[in-house]
């Protein structure tokens, strides 16, 4: 089955910088930014990795694993999609793709799993990113493993951004349906938090 052959990954290793602290262990009613993540998608992955520098993370649930950035320096979202391919690699997994999804957004429809793991079986593409009201969401995506080597070489030759990454790489969309709430509201500072408490029942 593919969903065997894919590994879900919460990217939580972020500065926050105008969050002010630690976004992923922010409250949102009774649960963490991070928490709302997890609980959406555990059922969907034999494994899940939490990409994360913070040493105090300590889950119950054993098929959830944290691993700090494979490089120091919070360099971004690109080094701990190749963190979750190393620890693949070094734990001999036999996955063959990453599905990330960011610790911060955490109103996702959890149907677009599906979509995503649908167009693995229709692409011959190595990427593949959720889009919506023509914004693609970079963090939102499907990594093929025969990408590591260049991926870490093009990080190693100072790539950052997933986005201008993704554009040398070639990429497949899934187009989502425009809706009238945001079900992809990134909360990046206090006032995006207040805004998602506001419509906490839209979860």
């Amino acid at each position: 089955m593919i969903e065997n052959n894919i590994l879900g990954i919460i990217l939580a290793g972020g500065k926050s910088s105008r969050f002010g602290e630690d976004k992923s262990i922010a409250k949102l009613g009774d649960k963490t930014l991070l928490d709302h993540t997890i609980n959406k998608i555990e059922k969907e992955f034999a494994e899940i990795l939490v990409i994360s520098n913070n040493k105090e993370f300590n889950f119950k649930n054993n098929k959830i694993h944290v691993v700090e950035d494979c490089i120091e320096g919070q360099l971004g979202p690109l080094v701990g999609i190749l963190t979750a391919m190393k620890w693949v690699i070094i734990n001999k997994k036999n996955y063959k793709w990453i599905a990330s999804f960011p610790c911060d957004t955490p109103f996702f429809d959890i149907k677009l799993i599906s979509e995503l793991k649908n167009k693995v079986k229709e692409t011959s593409k190595k990427l593949i990113f959720l889009n919506s009201n023509k914004k693609r969401h970079n963090i939102f995506g499907l990594w093929s493993m025969d990408l590591i080597e260049i991926l870490e070489k093009d990080i190693k030759n100072s790539f950052r951004k997933v986005e201008l990454w993704a554009d040398k790489i070639g990429y497949e969309n899934i187009n989502i349906n425009e809706e009238k709430f945001d079900k992809f509201l990134n909360i990046n500072t206090k006032k995006d938090l207040e805004k998602a408490k506001e419509n906490l029942d839209k979860i």
